[in-house]
């Protein structure tokens, strides 16, 4: 009986042994005591990514529950999810709501109709449900599918080639310059120039599209809303302005249009778009610090029609947001409507500045107020001027470039160079009356052709300490270093305007 004891004690001494030892090699198991060998098996034939087993199934669960596991799960693009915002400067950012099927763990997420000329460096990921998800690590893959690239991703590795002839060979791939080189089962190499067919086991792993790869740790299983966002290169716009003058060249109607032009490798479907019109600083690796909800300044601005822009205040910059989706294709330039403004008044000048052209220069102003039809802080664009003739038809009088025009400012173009109205400005007289003052004494020819008196603006530029000592005609000193002449010429007739400046250094 003593004997039958002790082997008792012996057996169940063992058993404590054995139990602890399968606790300290499995620590799992010792967590989890309802873990049993019925659980589903990794697939040994797959991968081991930071050190977690994964096979190539759409969902791998691994045995163990720590480390955590790995799926695998697409980014699809939901409706009304995306938002483009596209800066002067070949820039955009890109923000975008998909739904994400996430499982608890460490998910493999293909993120895939991302702009080809993306920034990866600019990512940004939130998870709207849970704080806790977080994209562990992340690959832009840009290895894109090819004949070609499919070739040197199969170097020393087993494809089947035909030749035109009709014979198939399968072997390993030892060349592809001008042809296929491959070594066969029995040792033998072969060289095959007239290739007509080429096939591979599979697609080593190349991808149609850009694809950001992620790994997604996930706390809990279930569908989320992803928001994700990025700056891309590849996008721009502008803003071009029709003028249409009137018969007495004192109103015209406005209209501008802003041109968006996507290159950036993707499409942008029914997205809300945004422009952004001033100079944002940017360095050779931008690390950009946007967030979804940022609070902006807003002011009362210009709202043009129903579907058009509505623009705001941004930082020091000026936003404009188009109150309907527009779809952004890739290699497409659109056009929209950004303010239209009839019968606004305008001002027409002959300018004669030297400084500037040997001719008399046709100007056309406008001061860009509420008043006056206008008050919408204009983006820097091309701004061209159109007038009807005798027959209705409209004619192109010329362009002018405009830079960033604040509303309350003054917008100046030269339209072009008069035909029928030309000046001649003559040094008559040239003194150093000392070592620091010179005296110099100008005449400047206005002749007009036409039947009617023209008015005529004359204007120089001087530097240094100046002083008009002698002048034909009454001028103003518009700024510090600038003085104009407002003179009206006779018709079929010339006026000489003559004066002397002293000028100290």
């Amino acid at each position: 009986m003593k004997m039958k004891k002790s082997y008792l004690w012996l057996i169940l001494a063992s058993s404590l042994i054995l139990t602890a030892s399968a606790a300290f090699v499995y620590p799992d198991f010792a967590l989890h005591p309802d873990f049993t060998g019925n659980a589903a098996q990794a697939d040994r034939s797959g991968t081991v990514i930071n050190g977690i087993e994964s096979s190539s199934s759409v969902v791998t669960r691994v045995q163990h529950p720590n480390p955590l596991e790995i799926f695998k799960a697409g980014a699809a693009a939901t409706d009304s999810g995306t938002e483009v915002t596209v800066y002067n400067n070949n820039l955009a950012l890109v923000k975008e709501k998909r739904k994400l099927e996430l499982a608890s763990g460490v998910n493999r997420v293909e993120y895939t109709d991302v702009a080809a000329c993306i920034d990866p460096t600019s990512v940004m990921f939130e998870d709207t449900k849970n704080k806790d998800t977080a994209v562990l690590e992340q690959n832009y893959e840009y290895d894109l599918v090819s004949g070609q690239k499919l070739l040197e991703k199969f170097l020393d590795k087993e494809i089947t080639v035909t030749e035109k002839e009709g014979g198939t060979y399968t072997g390993t791939l030892l060349s592809h310059d001008g042809g296929a080189v491959l070594r066969l089962s029995d040792g033998k190499v072969i060289t095959i120039s007239d290739v007509s067919k080429v096939e591979f086991p599979d697609s080593a792993d190349l991808l149609t599209k850009p694809t950001l790869v992620w790994q997604v740790y996930s706390p809990a299983a279930g569908k989320r809303d992803v928001l994700t966002s990025y700056l891309t290169g590849g996008m721009s716009w502008k803003a071009d302005y029709i003028v249409k003058a009137s018969a007495d060249d004192k109103k015209a109607d406005i209209q501008g249009w802003v041109s968006v032009d996507n290159a950036a490798g993707t499409t942008y479907e029914d997205a809300r778009l945004k422009l952004v019109a001033g100079e944002v600083h940017r360095v050779a690796a931008p690390r950009p610090e946007y967030a979804y909800d940022t609070a902006t300044e807003k002011a009362e601005g210009y709202s043009g029609g129903k579907g058009g822009f509505v623009e705001e205040s941004l930082f020091e910059y000026h936003l404009y947001s188009l109150e309907r989706p527009a779809t952004l294709k890739n290699n497409q330039v659109k056009q929209l409507s950004l303010l239209s403004a009839d019968s606004v008044p305008v001002e027409k000048e002959l300018v004669f500045d030297v400084s500037k052209s040997n001719d008399v220069q046709v100007a056309l102003s406008l001061n860009n107020s509420k008043e006056k039809g206008l008050g919408m802080p204009l983006p820097a664009g091309v701004l061209r001027v159109y007038k009807a003739d005798s027959q209705g038809q409209l004619q192109f009088l010329g362009e002018d470039r405009i830079e960033h025009t604040p509303k309350d400012e003054e917008v100046k173009v030269i339209v072009g160079n008069a035909f029928d109205v030309t000046g001649t400005r003559t040094q008559t007289s040239y003194n150093k009356v000392s070592s620091d003052v010179w005296r110099e004494s100008y005449e400047t020819e206005i002749k007009n052709h036409k039947s009617q008196p023209q008015k005529v603006k004359i204007v120089e530029h001087f530097y240094g300490d100046w002083e008009i000592t002698t002048s034909s005609d009454p001028y103003k000193k518009k700024e510090a270093f600038i003085a104009e002449w407002e003179i009206t010429v006779p018709a079929d007739s010339s006026k000489k305007v003559s004066y002397t400046v002293e000028r100290r250094y």
